[in-house]
């Protein structure tokens, strides 16, 4: 096509080409040209081109014209490299449609990842994969190693840079984040940020980390190759690069990377140095688990020298319950605590061979150790001693040493609670936690309100409990103005619990939902295990029994236990939902595999899983017409209802009294029933308990219809019969009734009305709070329900029989 020429110099416009057509003038590999004449005229054409001209260019790098200009005038489409990667979606079709390769949707998706949709990486990888058995192990492995990959990036990038620009990307290519500082302190120049803007012009795989342009990464692949190209020609300068991003990192805050560099570098002393000084943050933010990474990482006798910091290993290894190391650290740091004390006095120095940066945490060593200490015979069950080290720990413990005494009191707390003695364990834990909190390490107040809450609720006191979790989130409202905190996703997870228990479904969903949009990251360790407790127990009260026990099983395996006494044991939870499913043989299963019999010694840390025995014991007896197994559970439920009085503890005693309630009434004697009732409901009204007994179903049904006739506590037995109506499923309809061999539960209803949108597996599991196994169950049952065994076959289906237009 040849331009125009009517359309002037000075603006003022002409027609559209030859034949009323637009003109597009193409220019490739516009990054060749270096002749300012050519970049002059450029500028002068797109200045004074006519309307209908188009000029495309294209380049690895922008062009030295006008854009600014252009791109204020709107004149400019920049198509960057973002535009040009590959989506996932479009990475599949390539590699297996083109490419050939039949590769699972999995492996593309970390391929992409990998690649960061790079179309040529991703073509470099299909070449390297064709002829392979092992796509998934080649997948995984797919790194800047690659000869494809290498050979690319060394001829056609490394090779076209000038000595300056080689210099500054071998030397920066050990940080995983760029700045002009950061770079200027590794590199010793003073360029940093030219040089950087510079690369980013040229789009040499410089991908920007914020909107401003002063953070930035290289492609991981091309940052692979360039740290397998400073070790090939400078392998002796990386060492010191590690050593000077560590001391940036140290200078500007940020410890955590100064360490990961100084490790890097296998200056083990300076790595060691920076975690003893970061140790007591770490654990004021739960974050031992990090500590523990470092230290494992560090040579053992460049720890053993360090009692600061070999206490604080023994600390992180106790704080996922693991006792194994921990003596051996507490005796290191013992040594020295010898060494000193064997010094003369006023000898000046301290013990050759010991290093200490932290003077604050050696000043509390003597008193961390006990703690420690203490932590320890509390795993191992030595009650005794845990209270011996823990007193120990409160009378070394300074005034102003807030955390050593709140860590201390904790201590002695969990061994009342795990003998049962609530009301000391409360006040223990009550003066930990106003201790905890002056010392400002709020993810260890969550900690301990979530076993203080758990206290409260053994005792009955739901209020108190509330109470307790609402306190710890205004307390974290006023910390680093109102940020989100460690932790936090926990209390919501508490009180939606609570809630549960009171018959409020809607007020539970909702915090179960907000902290999931937490995220995980936020959360404790027990969270996973006890948000899927709370979500089962919001499945069980709205009918979904099936969906309740895939929680329970997924909160069985990622189970973590930690120092607090596990009361309620999960296994314990399921073989009671069993009964509730009609599956006693699993529940029997359940009580032979823990040995419990009916004349056991009883404790407090077996009283749930006692009365879980009873449970069964009832539901046999139901079944089996065995008066014999229903005179056993009465006989061990009074024994239970005794220790539950002489400790106070009224929310097992609520939960005897309603199975006292059932039996009694099971072998006609409704007196006996209605005085047990009668007493269950005094003790559960004025803290709102609810679910103890709508979870009996039909049996406590018609005790609570017989009481209502007898004006046995009528205001409370009105409101839980109303509860129970309020939460019954509604009988199918219709076509429903006539169509399905057995209707759709509330929960499956739920989950087809998403079946019949846009919403993927995923996508659902989100949208109603549960796990992606959850709705996999629920999907399964629908499909045999519904004689189908596909989604669209589902939909049709469920249209046809009236779900999905009457609301199911």
């Amino acid at each position: 096509n040849d331009l125009d020429g009517s359309g002037g110099a000075d603006g003022s416009g002409g027609s559209a080409g030859a034949g009323g057509r637009d003109v597009v003038l193409v220019l490739d590999d516009y990054h060749v040209v270096e002749s300012p004449e050519v970049h002059e005229a450029m500028t002068f054409l797109l200045d004074h081109a006519p309307p209908h001209l188009h000029v495309v260019i294209a380049g690895r790098s922008d062009p030295p014209l006008s854009l600014a200009r252009l791109r204020a005038r709107g004149q400019l489409v920049e198509v960057r490299a973002a535009d040009l990667r590959f989506s996932a979606d479009e990475a599949l079709v390539y590699l297996n449609d083109v490419m050939g390769l039949h590769l699972t949707t999995a492996d593309v998706a970390a391929l992409e990842a990998r690649t960061e949709g790079w179309v040529a990486a991703l073509q470099l990888a299909a070449l390297s994969m064709q002829g392979r058995d092992d796509a998934a192990g080649f997948i995984a492995g797919f790194a800047g190693d690659d000869r494809y990959v290498v050979d690319y990036l060394v001829e056609e990038v490394l090779a076209r840079q000038s000595d300056d620009v080689h210099a500054f990307l071998l030397r920066t290519c050990v940080l995983d984040r760029l700045s002009g500082p950061l770079c200027d302190a590794v590199t010793g120049g003073r360029d940093g940020k030219v040089m950087l803007a510079t690369l980013d012009r040229a789009n040499l795989f410089l991908v920007p980390l914020d909107g401003r342009r002063q953070w930035y990464r290289y492609h991981h692949l091309f940052a692979d190759v360039l740290r397998a190209r400073v070790l090939d020609e400078h392998p002796e300068l990386v060492p010191d690069l590690h050593r000077r991003a560590s001391a940036w990192y140290d200078d500007h805050g940020e410890r955590a990377v100064a360490v990961g560099h100084a490790l890097a570098a296998e200056d083990f002393g300076r790595a060691a140095d920076l975690a003893e000084l970061s140790a007591a943050e770490l654990q004021r933010s739960r974050q031992e688990a990090v500590l523990r990474r470092w230290l494992e990482a560090i040579p053992d006798d460049v720890v053993k020298a360090r009692p600061v910091l070999s206490n604080w290993y023994a600390g992180s290894l106790l704080s996922t319950g693991e006792t194994e190391g921990v003596e051996e650290r507490l005796r290191d740091a013992e040594r020295w605590l010898d060494a000193m004390a064997a010094q003369e006095p006023g000898s000046p120095g301290r013990p050759q061979g010991m290093v200490v940066v932290d003077e604050d945490g050696l000043r509390k060593l003597p008193t961390t150790v006990a703690v420690h200490r203490a932590g320890q015979s509390l795993v191992q069950g030595d009650f005794p001693a845990t209270l011996a080290h823990a007193r120990r720990a409160l009378d070394l413990a300074g005034a102003d040493d807030h955390l050593g005494r709140a860590a201390a009191d904790a201590l002695i707390g969990l061994v009342s609670w795990a003998s049962g003695d609530l009301d000391a364990a409360h006040l223990s834990y009550a003066e930990s936690l106003t201790r905890m909190a002056r010392a400002g390490n709020v993810s260890d107040v969550f900690g301990l309100v979530v076993g203080l809450a758990d206290i409260y609720v053994a005792q009955g006191r739901l209020g108190e409990a509330m109470g307790t979790y609402e306190g710890a989130l205004r307390l974290a409202a006023q910390q680093q103005g109102g940020a989100v905190l460690r932790g936090m996703p926990d209390m919501y997870v508490g009180m939606a619990g609570l809630h549960c228990e009171r018959g409020e479904p809607g007020a539970a969903a909702d915090l179960l939902r907000r902290s999931a949009d937490l995220g995980a990251h936020l959360e404790l360790a027990q969270n996973p295990y006890r948000w899927r407790v709370v979500t089962a127990r919001l499945r069980e009260a709205e009918g979904d029994l099936d969906g309740a026990l895939a929680l329970l099983l997924e909160a069985e395996r990622v189970y973590v236990g930690d120092f607090a006494p596990d009361v309620r044991p999960v296994p314990a939870r399921t073989a009671r939902l069993q009964i509730r499913r009609g599956n006693l043989h699993d529940a029997v299963g359940w009580v032979r595999g823990r040995g419990l019999t009916p004349d056991d010694e009883l404790s407090y840390l077996r009283e749930f899983e006692h009365l879980t025995l009873a449970h069964v014991l009832l539901a046999r007896s139901r079944a089996e017409n065995a008066v014999g197994l229903r005179q056993q559970a009465m006989a061990l439920l009074d024994r239970l209802l005794r220790a539950a009085d002489d400790g106070e503890r009224s929310g097992s005693a609520i939960e005897i009294l309603v199975l006292q309630a059932l039996a009694r009434d099971a072998r006609g004697d409704t007196t006996a029933a209605l005085a047990a009732l009668e007493r269950a409901l005094s003790l559960a009204e004025p803290e709102g308990h609810v679910r103890v007994f709508l979870d009996e179903g039909t049996a406590m049904a018609g005790l609570l219809a017989t009481a209502e006739r007898r004006g046995v506590a009528p205001a409370s037995v009105r409101r839980l019969r109303a509860t129970t109506a309020a939460r019954r499923p509604a009988p199918a309809q219709g076509p429903v009734a006539g169509g399905l061999v057995e209707p759709l539960s509330e929960r499956e209803r739920d989950v087809m009305r998403l079946l019949a949108s846009e919403l993927g597996g995923p996508a659902i599991a989100r949208e109603l709070v549960v796990s992606l196994n959850t709705v996999r169950t629920h999907t399964k049952n629908i499909y045999a329900k519904l004689g189908v065994n596909e989604r669209r076959a589902a939909v049709r289906r469920a249209t046809e029989l009236g779900l999905l237009g009457h609301g199911g």
